[in-house]
């Protein structure tokens, strides 16, 4: 058994992300499933989806719910999902967060969930010309 991945974002933002991270490593070494919320969406509607998602995902080690934008309805839904004993949730997902937690599928939870943080915030550099300091 393993960490469980829900990755619940805007619309079709999870899904581009799933798709790239499963090409650039050749296959998802952990159990992942994206929930996308249509901007139009009725929140309590993608709770229960998010909450049934949860329900089927679960292996006993956990679901490490990584979200989009902090405040947002994606978030807001996720962080609804705590009540859940053996969850995290992480906000800001970006390609580097995604890639590094299924580049450690043999940890646990909490590990993972800082993988997940340390893989997002290392990913943003800023780019400076050659030559500059």
């Amino acid at each position: 058994m393993s960490v469980a991945i829900l990755i619940i974002t805007h619309a079709k933002v999870g899904d581009a992300l799933l798709e790239t991270a499963d090409k650039m490593l050749g296959g998802l070494p952990l159990s992942v499933k994206v929930l996308p919320i249509p901007l139009d969406c009725e929140p309590t509607h993608a709770y229960e989806d998010a909450k049934n998602s949860v329900k089927e995902m679960d292996q006993g080690d956990g679901i490490l719910v990584l979200t989009d934008m902090y405040g947002s309805t994606p978030s807001n839904v996720a962080s609804q999902l705590l009540e859940h004993t053996q969850l995290n949730v992480v906000t800001g997902v970006n390609l580097p967060m995604l890639i590094r937690v299924l580049n450690y599928p043999r940890l646990n939870l909490e590990e993972l969930t800082l993988k997940a943080i340390s893989g997002g915030n290392d990913g943003i550099i800023q780019c400076k010309k050659r030559g500059s300091r």
